[in-house]
């Protein structure tokens, strides 16, 4: 068994796997036009006798985290042959691909999950959901004068780069998009487009969504106040004569809306969505936040259990300083002690992205300690939210 990059020349081959394993067809034309923007550099191969076997994409993404900016392995595509199951060929890659991520800065990765349970076992845990509203023409919120206007079909790219990028950053795990990412993944020829300018013309949100049978459903629905969401939404609600409903799909799920309709009783759905798991805990660690504001610094003893990527697996000091600034030295054999707090990779993905709390690990039995431990542990745990409006 062989794992490398696949060459130019293997794009057939990883479209007829691809094609096999998540069951659709391209045209001609389709093919020619993906074999464009084909990167042999990103995608993974297992072969033997020079045979593709089983393959996964590895995509460079940035994303935000607690207002920064960090580099992330995106996983897609993961195929193998019918016949070639349970041979190991997809353990074997998913492991080279965190050590390919690791040596080239990536401390977070993140996949969807075509079986949670399978990637649980890799290390992988959900750090996300988002929300699904269905909410028929007579609970639509009250229409408001505004003072700006909407503007239908802009086209200058910045302009939604910087209304998502504002509203992006209040959450763990978004993307950060480049112009590439919205002409060829974000915007679509069926989508329409609506920009909410005030009355200075300084844009303040947009909508991204199309009608069809009597039903506009909302792909992005971005705003910076309650201006510009009561503004766009007055702007749906005089669709009325075209429409008997609206449907917002990748909801933030800290969203408020329901709360604030004059009538409540909607269809709403929570769908738990991606996966993230931390690929380099130290590295991680060392760019990441605490909550500070305290007198001292914090030291505990912490034992993580990630068979996967060996070198996360151990015991580690962590250090958190009075500003939350932290560092993460891992103990030898020698050093080791009994660890005041022991929990797995997954259990520490979703705790640090924002997903999970220490108290509810500690309830769901996937964060062990004292309970005084756990509550200090709590208590440097800064309260995030994530959120991922886009699919890869």
């Amino acid at each position: 068994m062989e794992i490398r990059q696949l060459r130019q020349d293997e794009y057939e081959a990883s479209v007829e796997l691809s094609e096999y394993a998540f069951q659709y067809q391209l045209s001609a034309e389709e093919k020619e036009t993906r074999k464009k923007r084909f990167k042999p550099e990103q995608y993974w191969g297992v072969f033997e006798e020079g045979a593709l076997q089983a393959k996964l994409t590895l995509i460079p993404f940035q994303v935000h985290m607690q207002g920064r900016v960090v580099e992330m392995g995106g996983i897609a595509g993961v195929a193998t042959w019918p016949e070639n199951r349970r041979k190991g060929h997809v353990a074997a890659l998913l492991k080279h691909a965190l050590e390919t991520m690791k040596n080239q800065g990536q401390t977070i990765s993140f996949l969807h999950p075509f079986s949670i349970p399978f990637y649980r076992k890799f290390g992988w845990e959900l750090f996300t959901d988002f929300k699904k509203y269905n909410i028929t023409a007579d609970k639509f919120p009250s229409k408001k004068a505004v003072s700006g206007k909407i503007v239908r079909g802009v086209t200058d790219i910045s302009v939604y780069n910087s209304l998502y990028n504002s509203f992006a950053k209040g959450y763990n795990g978004t993307l950060v998009r480049d112009e590439d990412w919205w002409e060829n993944s974000v915007f679509d020829s069926s989508l329409f487009r609506a920009v909410y300018y005030t009355a200075d013309d300084e844009p303040q949100g947009y909508v991204l969504y199309k009608i069809k049978d009597k039903e506009l459903i909302c792909d992005e629905f971005i705003f910076m106040n309650e201006e510009a969401r009561s503004a766009l939404w007055t702007f749906f609600a005089n669709h009325d004569s075209r429409i008997d409903q609206v449907k917002l799909i990748m909801v933030p799920s800290d969203d408020l809306l329901p709360f604030m309709l004059p009538n409540p009783y909607i269809i709403q759905e929570t769908v738990p969505y991606f996966m993230a798991r931390i690929v380099d805990v130290q590295s991680f660690i060392k760019q990441y936040t605490f909550t500070g504001k305290r007198d001292s610094e914090v030291r505990l003893t912490i034992l993580v259990n990630d068979p996967t990527a060996p070198w996360n697996e151990g015991c580690w000091n962590l250090t958190v300083d009075e500003a939350g600034r932290a560092d993460l030295i891992k103990l030898s054999i020698e050093e080791e002690t009994a660890p005041q707090l022991a929990l797995d990779i997954q259990a520490l993905t979703a705790l640090l992205m924002g997903y999970k709390r220490p108290r509810e690990l500690a309830q769901m039995d996937c964060l062990h300690g004292e309970a005084l431990i756990i509550d200090l542990f709590e208590s440097i745990i800064p309260y995030e939210k994530t959120w991922l409006l886009d699919h890869f």
